[in-house]
């Protein structure tokens, strides 16, 4: 065990058999569903015509570019106009370190509630590449500033129901829609090729399934 799993405090061994695809390195076989699940985290307007679906890891650095560089400006085209409705699925990719990492960010987000989840999961991509070097002092800070105490943090990236749970999401998504890869999209169940997409890929995408 690495010292940022040991100093995290997850069980290494119920997470390694999700080191299971890299972060913009090997392309999908496809992906299919448009509709939110029920345990999907979504933004937008649910009865657009057009449904965005985005597989990512918070510790994949090209998903934290692409949220860096795409997602606010996506967003406010988008999402807060209501012209999409907007799917964020939990992926677990690369090796222990990051998945560890992303594990216990994803976890965070869930504790804070619905109604936070976005705003942790932005402070995570934003933390990188500082996550990397200190996941657990980046993570607990951004804990303390929505509220948790140190031992709230540590009771929520520990549970082991709730890890279980992200672990059955994320294999049900590998499964199901066979991505393998982050960030993948899939607009109105047609993958886009894995990988970093500028704005104006997602326009093009997005200006098709509207006329389909």
């Amino acid at each position: 065990m690495s010292r940022r799993l040991a100093v995290l405090g997850l069980p290494t061994l119920a997470l390694a058999g999700f080191a299971l695809a890299a972060c913009d390195k090997k392309p999908g076989a496809g992906a299919s569903a448009a509709a939110a699940a029920p345990d999907d985290m979504s933004l937008g307007n649910p009865a657009a015509k057009v449904t965005v679906v985005e597989y990512a890891s918070v510790a994949c650095p090209v998903c934290g570019r692409w949220y860096k560089e795409v997602w606010p400006a996506f967003k406010a085209k988008y999402v807060d106009t209501g012209k999409i409705h907007f799917v964020y699925r939990e992926m677990l990719v690369g090796d222990n370190d990051e998945v560890t990492a992303a594990s216990a960010g994803f976890l965070l987000a869930r504790c804070a509630g619905t109604g936070n989840y976005f705003k942790i999961v932005d402070a995570v991509y934003n933390s990188q590449p500082g996550l990397f070097a200190d996941p657990r002092g980046v993570l607990l800070n951004i804990a303390k500033s929505s509220g948790m105490t140190e031992a709230q943090f540590d009771a929520c990236i520990r549970d082991p129901a709730a890890l279980d749970a992200l672990q059955k999401r994320v294999a049900a998504n590998v499964a199901k829609d066979n991505v393998n890869a982050t960030p993948t999209f899939v607009i109105n169940g047609k993958p886009l090729e894995p990988g970093y997409h500028p704005l104006s890929d997602l326009d093009a995408a997005i200006a098709a399934a509207s006329k389909s």
